[in-house]
């Protein structure tokens, strides 16, 4: 199928990683920065150009996109979803990609900060990469392929099937969403429009994984309520709300139920940030488990734990917010094992060697599964995400591009 085929998903890769599209967990706007728009609007006239016509991009910054069917059977519209944020935690301003040909194992010095190594010992999976290309950053930034990979492979994709209309598939929707590393993603997405029946994000690691599980989330906010007084004159009468909170964050566990200390199906109660003066101190945690009912359990021992500190303080009081997040798309998933299957078949018929995973965190897939688009999570190939030695193999991305098209062929051939 891919014989005489040249493969564009590096190429697209390595252009749009240079277009800042850092997201803010901060703003309150949607999409909470404007910049992602501009990779939007560019993929919106690059599908345009590729002759589908009903690419765009709405007010939102999503891009919806229809590739039509080739096939005279009935078959299910199927989705291929990424998102063109890139994460908070490193800085996506001025990325530079370096193509690196012909691994051999050696470790790579990024060039604008020589302390910054990518390490085969560090990062086992290169293992499997001798005598791939592999791309990164130049050492000051992310490189972005948290979910730029997953958008150039779709486009890639697009772009093989328009110029191989022999080949026969349904129809293929496409969706790019803003906003995805700050629990956004489908916040403003519009499902009829999209007319899809199910769908696959692109936003995994590992060449062969396929992820039908992700956490279930939960947000807690605490507001810790003190006394406030002149402290020069403040003895017997004021209570340092942020005080309190360095109480609470010492009192948590350091072996168990956080982020360093779990792994594998283990979950957890993560501080993500602290605010405040003197008088009024916030503390937001990210709660996470796989099993939903686990959430409650860990809420309810972090508000036995406030609760303990804050009664050695009779005077002060504090709030305790939960918000849902999102939820374990397992639950929705199993009730469409035929969608999970189709994907095994497809890596399987590229060539690779299925990986069955459980995300340690989410997708725009989990919620768009709860919101009625039952969305597994197919591998992109990213590597060392949210950090300065991320990196992706070229002939990872191209095999993510193989699994669709073969995907695609798998659900025609299944209908009658």
């Amino acid at each position: 199928m891919f014989d005489n085929y040249n493969f564009t998903a590096a190429e697209r890769f390595m252009r749009y990683v240079q277009i800042d599209t850092q997201s803010d967990p901060q703003s309150n706007s949607f999409p909470t920065t404007e910049k992602q728009k501009d990779l939007s609007a560019i993929l919106a006239k690059e599908l345009k150009e590729m002759g589908l016509a009903d690419a765009h991009m709405d007010e939102w910054g999503y891009v919806y996109a229809t590739i039509p069917a080739t096939t005279k059977k009935k078959t299910p519209v199927i989705c291929f979803c990424a998102h063109v944020d890139t994460a908070p935690d490193c800085s996506g301003t001025d990325v530079k990609p370096i193509l690196h040909r012909n691994y051999q194992g050696q470790d790579i010095v990024l060039p604008d900060d020589s302390s910054q190594v990518l390490r085969m010992s560090e990062y086992p999976y290169l293992e499997t990469q001798l005598g791939n290309d592999i791309i990164t950053a130049s050492g000051k930034t992310l490189l972005g392929s948290d979910d730029k990979a997953g958008v150039a492979e779709i486009m890639d994709l697009a772009n093989f099937l328009v110029t191989h209309p022999e080949i026969p598939h349904g129809e293929v929707k496409i969706l790019f969403t803003p906003d995805e590393e700050v629990g956004k993603g489908t916040a403003k997405v519009d499902l009829k429009k999209l007319g899809a029946d199910f769908g696959f994000t692109l936003d995994g690691g590992d060449a062969g994984s396929l992820e039908d599980e992700t956490f279930s989330a939960d947000g807690v906010t605490v507001v810790i309520h003190g006394v406030i007084a002149h402290p020069g004159y403040a003895k017997g009468k004021m209570i340092n709300a942020m005080k309190i909170a360095g109480e609470i964050l010492a009192f948590l566990p350091k072996d168990r139920l956080s982020p360093e200390s779990t792994d594998g199906k283990r979950g957890f109660i993560h501080p993500v940030r602290v605010e405040g003066i003197a008088e009024k101190c916030s503390i937001e945690f990210i709660i996470r488990d796989f099993d939903t009912e686990g959430l409650k359990k860990k809420e309810d021992y972090l508000r036995t734990q406030i609760e303990e500190r804050i009664r050695t303080y009779p005077k002060a009081s504090f709030e305790f917010h939960v918000t849902e997040q999102y939820r374990n798309m397992k639950e929705v998933l199993d009730q469409h094992p035929h969608i999970v299957e189709y994907a095994r078949l497809a890596i399987e018929r590229a060539g690779l060697n299925l990986k069955m995973e459980s995300i340690r965190g989410g997708t725009d897939g989990s919620r768009l599964s709860f919101m009625g688009l039952p969305c597994p999570n197919l591998f992109a190939g990213e590597q060392g995400i949210h950090s300065k030695l991320e990196h992706i193999s070229v002939q990872d991305m191209n095999k993510a591009v193989e699994t669709m098209a073969h995907l695609l062929c798998i659900a025609e051939e299944d209908q009658k």
